[in-house]
């Protein structure tokens, strides 16, 4: 009579045959702590077993090496090996399209959790009809004529505009009145000189001294004929 799969045989049984490999006692036991049985209970079930010839078992030494019953088993011929090779290599083809379709899935999940949710997207659009609605009004007053600008702020701002030309003017000159002393009498390339000096002049980065006076004189021109 064959042991009932619920008690500690049956269970140890089953794995015996499952796993259907040379297992010692302690492989088993560390299988089945699941089942809450200790390794003495463990070892007699297996000895057990193998002395009703329900599993087989060689000794090497003082270890015990247990395996299922082959005769049990039914062993497929050349036929039917090929053909489940056969199935074996669709069902890894079936596979591999499987992960690949997971990881597309996956990836079009991330781009959507990078995307806005619903009420960021509300907060966002409310923002910026905002910003449009400022932008509008501010057009509108333009063209109305309106000032935006108070004079006295006008004012302040041409004045250190003003005053920031003045230094750069005055700089600008005292630099050409020291750089003329010191190259006076120099038998080196000037270019090459300022080069390994460091030095750049305004016009060496883009930019004129004169384009920004010309802009003053335009725009206070411009202001007062308003």
């Amino acid at each position: 009579m064959p042991p009932k799969p619920d008690n500690v045989e049956g269970i140890v049984l089953n794995f015996v045959n499952e796993q259907n490999r040379p297992l010692n006692s302690q492989n088993v036991a560390d299988s089945l702590q699941k089942f809450n049985l200790k390794k003495t209970a463990v070892q007699k079930a297996l000895d057990n077993l193998a002395d009703s010839g329900k599993i087989s078992f060689k000794e090497y030494g003082k270890q015990k090496i247990y395996m299922a019953r082959q005769d049990q088993f039914d062993i497929p011929n050349s036929e039917e090996l090929s053909r489940m090779k056969e199935e074996n290599a669709e069902l890894q083809k079936q596979l591999e399209e499987q992960k690949k379709l997971i990881s597309e899935v996956e990836g079009e999940i991330k781009g959507l959790q990078s995307n806005l949710t619903l009420e960021e997207i509300q907060t966002k659009t409310a923002q910026l009809m905002k910003e449009v609605k400022e932008m509008e009004d501010k057009l509108t007053k333009l063209r109305q004529g309106v000032t935006l600008v108070s004079p006295e702020e006008r004012q302040t701002v041409e004045k250190l505009f003003s005053d920031t030309m003045t230094q750069w003017k005055r700089r600008k000159r005292m630099f050409r009145d020291l750089w003329d002393s010191i190259t006076e009498n120099s038998t080196k390339d000037l270019k090459e000189f300022k080069e390994e000096l460091g030095i750049e002049y305004d016009e060496d980065v883009g930019v004129s001294i004169q384009s920004f006076s010309d802009l003053v004189d335009r725009g206070w021109k411009k202001a007062r004929r308003y």
